[in-house]
């Protein structure tokens, strides 16, 4: 069996992220390397009766907005009626630091919230900025420890953006002195703003918006944006918007949800549900040089809004549109589905301590050990009652989560 080793991104968040961000802390979508991996340790393999120990549990308003943390607070967002709500919690008690409220009306507008209402994007912190983005494509900056606002903008009466029919779901992502943002359309697909006043840097790419979010990657020792659209994937050069190359990813409706997984080997690897599928692409070369070679593609490998993890040479996720998804193992180079395990319904997963930490969205929580073998479960627990599709967020032994209706705070570590 090939090592069990994680390939991680440690430069995004050690030299590109403005302000002071500890290793400790998840303070955009995607955690500390943008790939929903930490560098936890210690977590238990097994729980008591009842599941871990938890912390802490209180009500939150309707959303999947995901919880950052940076120190000792928690940001997320939520929506009461026709406003959505930035909220900052104390980490330790769950308690409410500050609130900031902003209308976001959906009745008069050809939207569809079948799916429950957002906001859908998670925050992104950089120093004392944190930035958000909501489910009508309302992007504000406020100040982090007062949630005072800084500037904001409008990406449908601003920018005359695209709109994904179910609501804004991708989220921003920093970049030295900028921001940047899925915007979508002729010459907008993304956009960079100045982090200190909202002022436009660059906007380049012609696809629409995506549900996704984009990532940074480094490739010949320079980093890159890799933005997922509707139609396509695209690399931009984070500084100029210069485009540096594009790969087609076509799905039904143009849903693309899912976040695509970077490693320093220079394989990219994407997948959606929508009769999307899966594919690898690998990436060589630098800067304008870059070359795409498509190594496969496959429909057996669909991922819907949950998270993949790549540990070694396989990647781990729950494949499935709306009937069954159970989780699969994933060969890197091939494709090739090397097991799936139906223990869990629909999920997301993050990765810590030689370990996948499992939420289904019937608010099963599960820990798990997988290699190219098979899995093994160690531990599983009902966290919530209501429908849990957001991602959760590890910081130590500590797992923050949340449904439709709560936000719980429980605790991993050996007992």
């Amino acid at each position: 069996m090939r090592p069990n080793r994680v390939r991680l991104i440690v430069f995004a968040t050690v030299t590109l992220i403005a302000g002071a961000v500890l290793a400790a802390d998840w303070p955009a979508w995607g955690g500390p390397n943008g790939n929903f991996t930490t560098e936890s340790t210690g977590l238990a393999s097994s729980w008591r009766f009842g599941g871990p120990p938890e912390i802490w549990r209180r009500p939150l308003g309707e959303g999947y907005s995901a919880i950052v943390v940076v120190g000792e607070d928690l940001y997320t967002m939520y929506r009461k009626g026709e406003t959505e709500w930035v909220v900052a919690l104390d980490a330790a008690t769950g308690e409410t630091r500050w609130e900031f409220a902003y209308d976001s009306p959906t009745r008069s507008k050809d939207w569809s919230f079948d799916r429950g209402p957002g906001p859908h994007a998670t925050p992104a912190v950089a120093g004392n900025r944190i930035f958000v983005i909501g489910s009508t494509t309302k992007f504000h900056a406020l100040d982090r420890n007062t949630g005072n606002e800084l500037w904001s903008h409008d990406f449908l009466g601003d920018f005359d953006g695209s709109f994904r029919h179910r609501g804004y779901s991708s989220s921003p992502l920093v970049y030295g002195e900028t921001v940047l943002a899925s915007v979508g359309g002729a010459g907008r697909s993304l956009v960079a703003f100045r982090q200190s006043d909202g002022s436009v840097v660059w906007r380049a790419g012609d696809d629409d918006a995506s549900y996704s979010s984009p990532i940074l990657i480094e490739l010949g020792g320079k980093p890159q944006v890799a933005a997922f659209g509707a139609n396509e994937i695209v690399g931009f050069e984070p500084e100029t918007g210069a485009l540096l190359w594009s790969h087609p990813h076509p799905t039904r409706n143009a849903f693309n949800i899912s976040t695509p997984i970077w490693s320093d080997d220079g394989l990219l690897f994407l997948s959606s549900a929508y009769d999307g599928g899966g594919r690898v692409v690998r990436l060589t070369g630098s800067g304008n040089a870059t070359r795409v070679e498509e190594l496969w593609f496959s429909n057996q490998v669909r991922i819907h809004f949950g998270t993949g993890i790549r540990v070694g040479d396989t990647v781990y996720a729950s494949s499935g549109d709306f009937g069954p998804a159970p989780m699969k193992a994933v060969d890197i180079e091939s494709g090739d589905v090397l097991w799936q395990d139906r223990s869990f319904a629909k999920h997301s997963l993050v990765y810590g301590d030689g370990k996948l930490v499992v939420l289904a969205e019937d608010g099963t929580l599960g820990l798990v050990r997988a290699n190219r073998d098979g899995m093994e479960k160690l531990a599983e627990s009902r966290l919530f009652d209501s429908l849990a599709w957001t991602v959760p967020t590890l910081v130590g032994t500590r797992l923050y989560a949340r449904s439709r209706q709560e936000i719980v705070a429980v605790e991993l570590g050996e007992q």
